[in-house]
């Protein structure tokens, strides 16, 4: 905390600016003006983030303004607002603010790679919050705090206060506005913690391919020998659990670049997913969670304060944010060389991809614009079949360009650095959901042992007729059956139905990109 520092410059006069406090101090003010906040059994800090338990992607706003408007992807994932607007928004936070006791303030740096850092201050009300980006930043040292200046962007979180859903523009209490060219970052209406780190990806997801780098949506990790593998895949997918590997170094769990010069993580932590979280499956993690851990909408036993990780009656999305270096085999600081492999995830719910499969660099690029995985069945009432859910680059929701843009670039970083690419199902074999079974985790962490050892890539392989890619049909300690789909379903015929129906939905869903990709990448689809 420092006595000279203020936030007069952005009309915010508090009695008391709290800046880069220690998790200790952020704790024991928790306890204090939190109502919700706990302490765990293991030291971590419990907390709620109110009624909005996710992201609110359709109530997130960019302002459109001459210079970075035909940059953008505009439609339902970048939402078009007016800076008059913004305005309002901003003043609706400042004012709030200004009815605060004390805010909070954190300043740190997004990117490990000093070449391409920025410095990234937030603004906060709720001690919770702050600790939350202490954990996710990078952390700055006693020095560069000190010779900190201004930063490059500000993220204002008054999520405590509504928006006004009469404002043009908003269609409920909940806002998050960012604007490229005053650098500003606005959050009303939700204190969900993850808005603030996905405002960080989304800024890194304009700035850095303008500098040609490609950002990505995914984890990394790194072998004794150098070697580094990319994880992509959307929630649930095991992007976090997979590149959390005792055996090699971790590199980042969620948002990194890709240079001229390798792989830097963006973050300064970790954010995984706490659901059904056990020591047995998950020991990284789960032993990751300590003192200065935030536990988020996580439900404790009353007598013991041990954490239910089965307990979803508050969300199934209960997550914990913790610093890299909590991970023990943690790659610091968190940059590599260039990629040896990329692995795409997928949790498909049909029953119809295989457990692995090689990727020609056009299927790559169709499998990366399409980035697939499947919803099971059951969460909605009458929903008795899997939904597909394809989402671009495997992060459509905090892409700014077309995808086509991530595509190109990741293609110049494959072709320049011969990356293999391969597509992994973490999803359901031995027919769909609901008849199938998921991929045991132990035979899924076995494939990717063999890619990483190489073994893989000298597996007999047999080609896919409808989605043309390469099925290696033998991989150590994975029994041969599964490796191939259609020889674990009792019914052949109603695999054959159910691969051309997939088939289907990935072609409907890419002529929404046709217009953008090459003949040879649209034709690296699926055939029916």
């Amino acid at each position: 905390m420092s006595e000279t520092f203020n936030l007069l410059a952005y009309g915010i006069k508090p009695k008391e600016v709290i800046r880069n406090a220690s998790p200790a101090k952020l704790y024991a003010l928790a306890i204090k003006f939190e109502p919700e906040a706990d302490i765990t059994s293991v030291g971590a800090l419990s907390l709620k983030s109110g009624q909005k338990t996710g992201r609110s992607p359709k109530d997130k706003r960019i302002i459109e303004r001459p210079e970075s408007s035909p940059d953008i992807w505009w439609g339902n994932v970048n939402i078009k607002m007016d800076e008059h607007t913004f305005d309002i928004n901003k003043q609706r936070a400042t004012d709030y603010f200004n009815t605060r006791t004390r805010i909070y303030v954190v300043d740190g740096y997004a990117g490990w790679d000093p070449k391409y850092q920025i410095k990234v201050r937030v603004i906060c009300t709720r001690p919770y919050h702050a600790l939350f980006m202490h954990n996710m930043l990078i952390r700055p040292t006693a020095e560069q705090l000190a010779t900190f200046g201004e930063p490059d962007y500000v993220i204002f979180n008054a999520g405590e206060f509504p928006a006004n859903p009469y404002t043009t523009h908003m269609n409920s209490r909940t806002s998050v506005d960012l604007c490229f060219e005053r650098k500003e970052f606005v959050i009303l209406g939700t204190e969900y913690a993850g808005e603030m780190k996905k405002g960080v990806f989304t800024v890194m997801n304009y700035i850095m391919p303008k500098q040609g780098i490609m950002s990505m949506h995914c984890s990394a990790n790194m072998g004794e020998a150098g070697d580094v593998s990319l994880f992509f895949g959307l929630s649930g997918t095991g992007k976090t659990t997979l590149s959390a590997d005792q055996d090699r170094k971790l590199i980042g769990d969620d948002e990194h670049c890709w240079s001229a010069d390798g792989i830097f993580n963006i973050e300064g932590g970790c954010y995984a997913k706490a659901i059904d979280l056990s020591a047995e499956k998950e020991p990284e993690i789960f032993n990751a969670i300590k003192f200065g851990t935030v536990l988020e909408n996580v439900v404790l036993n009353p007598v013991t304060n041990e954490v239910d990780y089965t307990d979803t009656s508050i969300t199934e999305n209960t997550r914990a944010a913790y610093p890299i270096e909590y991970i023990p085999n943690a790659q610091i600081p968190c940059m590599g060389g260039h990629p040896n492999h990329i692995i795409f995830l997928t949790a498909d719910a049909y029953g119809v991809l295989p457990p692995v499969s090689k990727l020609t660099p056009e299927q790559s690029m169709y499998h990366f614009i399409s980035g697939y995985t499947a919803k099971v069945a059951g969460t909605e009432m009458g929903v008795t079949e899997p939904q597909a859910t394809f989402s671009a680059c495997f992060g459509a929701a905090f892409m700014v360009w077309h995808p086509s843009k991530y595509a190109q670039l990741l293609a110049e970083k494959i072709k320049e650095n011969n990356t293999k690419v391969w597509l992994v199902n973490t999803g359901w074999i031995g027919g769909a959901y609901g008849v199938g079974s998921r991929i045991k985790l132990k035979y899924t962490r076995a494939i990717i042992h063999a890619i990483h050892n190489g073994t893989l890539e000298q597996s007999p392989t047999l080609k896919d007729d409808i989605f043309g890619f390469e099925i290696p049909t033998i991989c150590p300690e994975v029994p041969d059956e599964i490796l191939v789909p259609k020889n674990t379903w009792a019914d052949k015929a109603a695999y054959d139905a159910k691969a051309k129906h997939l088939a289907g939905l990935f072609i409907e869903n890419f002529k929404t990109f046709e217009a953008g990709s090459s003949p040879e990448i649209i034709n690296a689809g699926p055939k029916l």
